[in-house]
This record gives structure tokens, C-alpha cells and sequence, in this order.
């Protein structure tokens, strides 16, 4: 994707040819900065404080983080202390021990003298996948949003939560591929991006990269998404999700379910937007099953934007004497997914759904 006219990916390799480039996620939507990873320290920090996020994104840089740790010690100790170090960094997110194991796999065959090249051309092959993998359902999910303007004859809107955009990974995005696609195809889209509490990562990111790539767009409050589905000014929602499991169900980011709900409610057709990477084979219930991560109470109790003057402040706005709870995520069962769109095609969301794309699966 373009900012400004120039394309870009969100994770590189320096002209140095072996220190990363990454987008600082953290300074958008007011700055558009990129930090230097020179160690597996650096990019365990950058996931954990997210710096970078969106779950294949996760996934590539853990890969890096890999070959970063190889520059320092390139033993078996160093390779499992790397890989302990960087799994640790976000439990929900499934592309993370994805990538760790293929790194795992790729490099600890070598010898000693040759994993940090081996963990190098990996890491590579894992991000070219992701570009491909999200290219090609942009292209499946292309299909839904054409089918719904030939329906209507008229603009399609849109909602989506959270950011499932490149943002969130190497390149093209899930939840937003199929929406740049319809746009460049000159269809008539609109997209209404919630605003994402408590990181704002719609307001902030979402918006973000929708408005540098000229689809139209308006932010919304998060709980103005059924009052919007009431009215009939949502055709249908599309969101990411960071882990699914084998029978359908999506963990994504807070709120996701309640916008299942009143999709479920209002006949809104609600698509959730994946990569093989993200399906957890092991796992049939999503609700007892996933991990949901806890994150820090200040999310929740502050704010981080630009003044008027152009400062960017964090300012308290919760009652100072009160805790907050930050669950990261939710569960959306399986029977209020309409349809998940994959690089394979678009599919019902349960087991036998997932299995008809995926048959090498069917003896585990």
C-alpha cells in the first residue's frame, strides 16, 4: 500500500542487509515515524508494547526477532531462549507460535555457521506469504462486496472494527484487502470505522490508512454500530480476527462480538476476514479455549492525542481513584459469523466449512 505515494511495506530489512525497519504504530495517526531493530530484545518490545500489531504482522516480526537473536547466538540455547523470549510477548495472537515454530523448523537443522542466513531467507518467505495470503483474500472477499452492489445498485457501506488493515500486516490487510480492491475497481464504497476503545486503533489506524489510500470513510463511537445496522445504513460488517478455531469461532478485539450481535439481529451479513495462519487446529471452543489477554488499566484510564497547538499529550479522563479492567479481546461463536473469507475462498464458519478449503486437516 501508498502513503504519500510511496509504497511500503510495515516491516523491512535495512540497507545494512540485516537490521528492521518497522513502523512505529504507536506515533499514527499524528506521525509517521519507523524504529530500528538491532536486537531480539528490540523486537520483543516492539510487540509487546505495540509498536507493531495486528496478528500476521506479530508473526513476521517475531520471524525477525529470530534473526536477530541468531546474530548474537546462533546456538540451541540462543534459538529456544529467542523463541521462549518472543512467544511470550502477546498469548492470544496465534501467528505468533505459527511463525516461531516455521522459524524453529527452518533454522535449527543448520549448523551453528549458517541458521542466522537460513533464519534471514525464512523470515523473508514468511513475510512474501503474508502479501500473497492477503492479496488473494482481498480477491475472495472482492466478490461479497460486488455481489452486494449489484444487489443494491448504490453505495455499499461498510463497518469494521479495530484496524485489520496493512497495518496489521505485512501488506494489503484481511478485513480492509477486499475493501481497497472494491474501491480501486471503482466500486462506490464507504466504510464506517469504529473508533476502537481503549487504543483507538480504528479512530487512529484504521482511519489512518483508508484516508491515505482515498476510500471513503466516517468514525464512529463504538456502540454507535447497532443504532447505524437499525437503520439499514450497514450492508454488511468485515472484521480480522487473531485466532479461529477449527469449528468457526473468532477471537478479535474487544467488542467485536457485541457488533456479531446486532449484525445477528438486523440480518447484516457479518464476515470475518482470516489467513491459514491464524486458524488454531487444536481447538474447538473458542470461549473457554482462547487466552484473552489482560492489558494494562491505563489504556482504559488515559488518552493519548494532539492539542490544538499541535502538542501530543496523555491526559487522565477516568475518576482518579477508580480501577479499570482491559480484557484485549472476545470470542464471537461460530453461529453469528456469516461467512469466513480466507486466501482459499469463502466458507461458513464451522468445522466441515473449514475442512471443504483445508482437507489436508481432516487426519489432523
Amino acid at each position: 500500500m501508498k502513503i504519500d505515494g510511496t509504497h511500503y511495506r510495515t516491516i523491512w530489512v535495512n540497507e545494512d542487509g540485516w537490521s528492521v525497519e518497522i513502523i512505529d504504530q504507536t506515533k499514527l495517526p499524528f506521525s509517521f515515524e519507523t524504529v530500528t531493530l538491532k536486537t531480539v530484545d528490540d523486537a520483543a518490545r516492539a510487540i509487546k508494547d505495540m509498536l507493531v500489531r495486528g496478528a500476521p504482522l506479530i508473526g513476521a516480526t517475531a520471524a525477525y526477532g529470530v534473526c536477530l537473536a541468531m546474530r548474537d547466538d546462533a546456538s540451541d540455547a540462543g534459538l529456544e531462549e529467542a523463541i521462549a523470549m518472543l512467544g511470550a510477548t502477546r498469548p492470544t495472537a496465534v501467528n505468533l507460535h505459527w511463525a516461531l515454530d516455521r522459524m524453529r523448523a527452518a533454522v535449527h537443522p543448520h549448523g551453528h555457521n549458517l541458521r542466522m542466513e537460513a533464519a534471514y531467507k525464512e523470515a523473508a518467505a514468511i513475510c512474501d506469504d503474508d502479501v500473497e495470503i492477503c492479496r488473494r483474500i482481498g480477491e475472495n472477499g472482492l466478490t461479497l462486496i460486488e455481489a452486494a452492489a449489484r444487489e443494491k445498485g448504490g453505495k455499499v457501506n461498510i463497518l469494521t472494527h479495530c484496524n485489520a488493515g496493512w497495518l496489521a500486516c505485512v501488506d494489503w490487510g484481511t478485513a480492509l484487502a477486499p475493501i481497497y480492491m472494491a474501491h480501486d475497481k471503482g466500486l462506490d464504497v464507504h466504510v464506517w470505522v469504529d473508533e476502537t476503545r481503549p487504543r483507538n486503533q480504528g479512530a487512529s489506524l484504521t482511519a489512518f490508512e483508508l484516508g491515505r489510500h482515498g476510500v471513503p470513510h466516517t468514525i464512529v463511537p463504538d456502540n454507535a454500530g447497532g443504532h447505524l445496522m437499525q437503520h439499514g445504513l450497514v450492508d454488511m460488517c468485515i472484521v480480522g480476527t487473531d485466532r479461529t478455531t477449527a469449528t468457526g469461532d473468532v477471537a478479535n478485539k474487544i467488542g467485536t462480538y457485541l457488533k456479531a450481535l446486532a449484525a445477528h439481529d438486523n440480518d447484516v451479513p457479518f464476515y470475518v476476514a482470516l489467513p491459514y495462519t491464524t486458524i488454531d487446529w487444536t481447538l474447538d471452543d473458542g470461549v473457554n479455549g482462547i487466552p484473552i489477554e489482560e492489558r494494562s488499566a491505563h489504556e482504559v484510564t488515559h488518552l493519548t492525542g494532539r492539542t490544538d497547538t499541535g502538542e501530543i499529550v496523555t491526559i487522565q479522563v477516568s475518576a482518579p481513584d477508580s480501577g479499570a479492567a482491559n480484557y484485549g479481546f472476545d470470542v464471537t461463536p461460530a453461529r453469528y459469523v456469516s461467512g469466513l473469507i480466507t486466501e482459499r475462498g469463502v466458507t461458513e464458519a464451522s468445522k466441515e466449512g473449514l475442512l471443504k478449503l483445508y482437507p489436508e486437516r481432516k487426519n489432523g
